[in-house]
């Protein structure tokens, strides 16, 4: 198996699309996987995978378009856009991955809709102006 992190994610990706199925994803992951949420919930490998299947049901209707993929040290950051299926919202993501030992030991993702994005771009915004 690679140790290159960046193909450790990007061969992750192109089986869970090639199949549509958790199948080949999950012997690309460490036993101790951890993924993270920003609400601070947190799942084990199991856990996520099963999200994961359910979320992929049907695979075929779902667009990813990857805009940004990139390494550095032991972390790959990848920022996708994607088309959810039966006509659901088009998403932002920013998945954040941490490799150890050629396997995907972590992952951390904020997901945005993107009609969403300009309420959300404002918060910085001084009040009053």
């Amino acid at each position: 198996m690679t140790t290159d992190t960046k193909s450790v994610v990007q061969q992750a990706l192109a089986e869970l699309i090639k199949t549509g199925s958790v199948d080949g994803l999950e012997p690309l992951l460490s036993d101790d996987f951890v993924h993270h949420r920003p609400d601070s919930i947190s799942s084990t490998k199991t856990e996520w995978l099963a999200a994961v299947q359910a979320a992929l049901i049907p695979l075929t209707d779902m667009r990813v378009e990857v805009h940004h993929l990139l390494a550095e040290g032991d972390h790959v950051v990848m920022h996708s856009r994607r088309q959810l299926p039966d006509a659901g919202p088009e998403i932002a993501v920013v998945d954040i991955w941490r490799i150890d030992d050629g396997l995907i030991a972590e992952a951390w993702e904020i997901i945005e809709p993107v009609a969403q994005a300009a309420a959300n771009l404002v918060w910085w915004e001084a009040a009053g102006r």
